[in-house]
């Protein structure tokens, strides 16, 4: 982690330097602060998943910083890179919901009927790489990013309901409301450490140097790793940011 913040820190200080330099007058490089909003979610949601009882906003910052080279009058291309955090926290009313709990030093498995409650957190270094297309004040962009993740956690309970152990005949555990009662689950170890998608957006600069932006991050690869089946549907990280910049040349 020391390493990974060494790294991080050097290579916003070579970008910087670089901006005060005659070499690059045809760039541009801008600070950035967000604050993202969203989640991991399954697309479509599933029967399984009746409704959503809590969502709770978390601390989902993003700092980073961006060159933006102009091709032409409106054309150009921006890459940057970003340290930020995606992270959710709900409780959710399921039916039929495949799911591997732990209770009394069990591991069981099987389908669960009642609530759910389930906190994601993930910091990672993001790298996008956007085409721009500019129209006076206002830079839209759209393009990959690619996400390595530093620390990750998704953790959880179920109660409030039952668990059909192995299949929907199995025989019946009931989970409760007290923590003793409760089912609990951790998939942070089954969290993939490199994640991509597609980001797209647009930049307001309003002064010489201020400027607004918001982004929506649309996760392509899973949540979780390939071999993960514990959860069946694919959740895909979705968070929308909004933020501020600042041009630093």
């Amino acid at each position: 982690m020391k390493r990974i913040y060494i790294l991080m820190a050097m290579v916003v200080m070579a970008l910087t330097a670089m901006a005060q330099t005659t070499l690059l007058d045809d760039m541009k490089f801008y600070w950035r602060l967000g604050y993202g909003i969203g989640g991991n979610a399954p697309l479509p949601m599933p029967a399984t998943i009746r409704s959503l009882n809590k969502f709770s906003l978390q601390p989902n910052m993003s700092i980073g910083v961006d060159a933006n080279r102009q091709i032409g009058d409106h054309w150009g291309i921006l890459a940057g890179i970003r340290f930020e955090n995606k992270g959710m926290h709900i409780d959710a009313d399921v039916k039929n919901y495949h799911m591997e709990i732990k209770q009394g030093g069990e591991t069981l498995a099987g389908y669960f009927r009642g609530k759910v409650d389930t906190q994601i957190t993930q910091w990672m270094f993001t790298v996008p790489l956007q085409a721009t297309f500019r129209v006076n004040k206002v830079n839209i962009k759209a393009g990959p990013y690619v996400s390595i993740l530093t620390a990750k956690n998704f953790s959880g309970y179920a109660y409030d309901g039952y668990l059909r152990v192995d299949d929907y005949t199995g025989p019946k555990v009931n989970l409760g409301t007290e923590k003793n009662e409760r089912g609990d689950y951790d998939f942070s170890n089954d969290m993939r450490d490199l994640q991509w998608g597609v980001d797209v957006g647009a930049d307001w600069q309003f002064s010489n140097h201020f400027g607004l932006y918001a982004d929506l991050q649309w996760g392509v690869s899973g949540t979780f790793k390939k071999q993960f089946t514990t959860i069946e549907q694919t959740l895909r990280p979705i968070y929308g940011i909004v933020g501020i910049s600042y041009r630093i040349n």
